[in-house]
C-alpha cells in the first residue's frame, strides 16, 4: 500500500498538471477583511448556491435580510433575476444598497416550485450576474438542483428562505448551499448631531462549506452594496438614510 507521503506526493503532481479546480474558481468578496479571512474561499463563490434567512418574522429583520442580499447582487456583474411570490419589494429601497433599478429583471411565481423552476433556469442561461429566489420551503433535492446548476458558471444564486411560521428556524432544514446566513436588524448609534448612524445587522454564517461559522456586527450596505465595520462614534460625519425594501406596492 502506498505511503502517505507518496499519495501527498502524487495529488500535489495531478494538482500540476490539472490545476486545482476549487482554486481557480471566482469569488465575490465582502471588501471587510476580518469578514473575508473567515470564509474559506474568501468570499462567496460565484458559482454556488447561498441562502439568507432573517433573524425573525417582523419587518425589521426582513427588510435586513433583503438588503443584505441586495448588496451582494449590487457588486455581482451583469443584470440581476429576482423571482418572487408577491409584488412587494421596494425598488428605491434596494437602490439605496447598491442594486439599479435597470439591472434588475422580475418574475413573479405562483408557488415555491416555480420559483426554485425559475432559478434553475436562469443560472444556466449564464447570462446573468445574480438569481435571487424566494421561498418559505425547499427540499435538499431541489438545493443541490440549484448548486448544479450553479456550477461552472459565473452567477451567484442567492436563496432567501422566509419563515413559514413564526417560531419555525427556516434553515434547520438540511441544504445543499455553500454559505447560509442569519440577518437581523441591530440598534444604530446616535452621532453628535443627534441624528441615527447607518443601520446596523447582526450577521451570523450559520453554515459555510470548508469552514467554521462565525457572527459579526456589520453596518448595513451602502449605495455601493459594501458593508462596513462598525466605526467609532466620533468618526462618523453623516448618516444616510435607509428606506425599506419591502412596500404594499408594486415592484
Amino acid at each position: 500500500m502506498p505511503s502517505p507521503a507518496t499519495i501527498a506526493e502524487l495529488r500535489e503532481t495531478l494538482r500540476a498538471i490539472e490545476g486545482d479546480g476549487h482554486r481557480r474558481r471566482e469569488t465575490l468578496p465582502f471588501g471587510v477583511a476580518d469578514m473575508d479571512s473567515r470564509l474559506a474561499d474568501g468570499g462567496l463563490r460565484l458559482d454556488g448556491l447561498h441562502e439568507v434567512a432573517a433573524k425573525g418574522a417582523d419587518m425589521c429583520d426582513d427588510s435586513a435580510a433583503t438588503l443584505f442580499m441586495a448588496g451582494i447582487a449590487a457588486r455581482a456583474w451583469g443584470p440581476i433575476l429576482w423571482v418572487v411570490r408577491r409584488r412587494d419589494l421596494f425598488a428605491p429601497g434596494l437602490y439605496q444598497a447598491g442594486l439599479s433599478p435597470e439591472r434588475v429583471l422580475y418574475a413573479e411565481a405562483r408557488d415555491d416550485a416555480e420559483v426554485l423552476a425559475l432559478m434553475e433556469e436562469g443560472l444556466r442561461h449564464r447570462g446573468l450576474g445574480a438569481v435571487i429566489g424566494e421561498v418559505k420551503r425547499a427540499a435538499m433535492p431541489a438545493t443541490r438542483r440549484l448548486q448544479l446548476a450553479a456550477e461552472g458558471g459565473r452567477t451567484i444564486a442567492l436563496l432567501l428562505r422566509r419563515h413559514a411560521r413564526e417560531d419555525a428556524d427556516p434553515l434547520a432544514l438540511p441544504s445543499a448551499a455553500l454559505t447560509r446566513w442569519r440577518i437581523a436588524s441591530a440598534p444604530s448609534v446616535p452621532l453628535r448631531c443627534g441624528s441615527m448612524g447607518r443601520p446596523r445587522w447582526a450577521v451570523s454564517l450559520v453554515r459555510q462549506r470548508g469552514g467554521d461559522p462565525f457572527d459579526t456586527l456589520l453596518e448595513a450596505c451602502d449605495d455601493t452594496g459594501r458593508l462596513a465595520l462598525p466605526a467609532a462614534l466620533g468618526d462618523r460625519s453623516r448618516a444616510p438614510g435607509r428606506a425599506s425594501p419591502r412596500t404594499n406596492a408594486a415592484a
